[in-house]
């Protein structure tokens, strides 16, 4: 078997066995090590390190950096490629059954009925923010004015005809920087 057939079977199979994220590929990859010699532990621990300092999904990184170390850059392309095909598999058979069973009037029944809690788990989530953002609760609840402030100028300011067109992610650049200042004075 090629080196680069290799290596995407065997993050194929890691990708298939390794349930709850990047960090549970770690195990595979120690018994990886062992069994190919393809990297060290050491390798390993900085392998885990660097995958965790770059953007992305941990898990894709690892397997970018094996598949480099061990066959370069087509060893890059393969190793994620193998980790993702069984999510993608898995995904496309879920989402045929789904297709299927969404014409059961019970199944749809059970999908309304879940969308409440999701709007509950949304609203939850957006009052922690608001909580932690808003108000400092080191001090009982007393309301950070600067963030109150801060929160409805660019509320105003992301629906005025003219900055609307702007990416979102301006507005949440601009208000990190004003809110680190903000933290830094207080």
């Amino acid at each position: 078997m090629s080196l680069l057939l290799r290596l995407y079977w065997e993050f194929f199979l890691i990708g298939l066995f390794a349930m709850g994220g990047g960090m549970a590929t770690v195990p595979f990859l120690f018994d990886l090590s062992a069994r190919t010699g393809w990297f060290t532990t050491s390798d390993l621990t900085a392998m885990i390190a660097i995958s965790e300092a770059t953007p992305g999904p941990i898990g894709i990184n690892m397997a970018t950096y094996v598949g480099y170390v061990s066959a370069g850059i087509p060893g890059s392309i393969l190793a994620p490629l193998g980790l993702v095909t069984p999510a993608v598999i898995i995904i496309l058979l879920v989402s045929k059954i789904l297709s299927t069973l969404w014409q059961n009037s019970k199944i749809k029944g059970l999908f309304y009925a879940l969308r409440p809690a999701s709007v509950g788990l949304i609203g939850a989530a957006a009052f922690s923010v608001c909580a932690v953002s808003l108000f400092r609760l080191d001090h009982g609840i007393v309301f950070h004015w600067p963030s109150i402030l801060l929160f409805c100028i660019m509320l105003l300011a992301m629906n005025l005809p003219k900055l609307k067109q702007l990416p979102p992610i301006l507005f949440i650049a601009i208000s990190a920087g004003i809110g680190i200042l903000f933290r830094m004075a207080d």
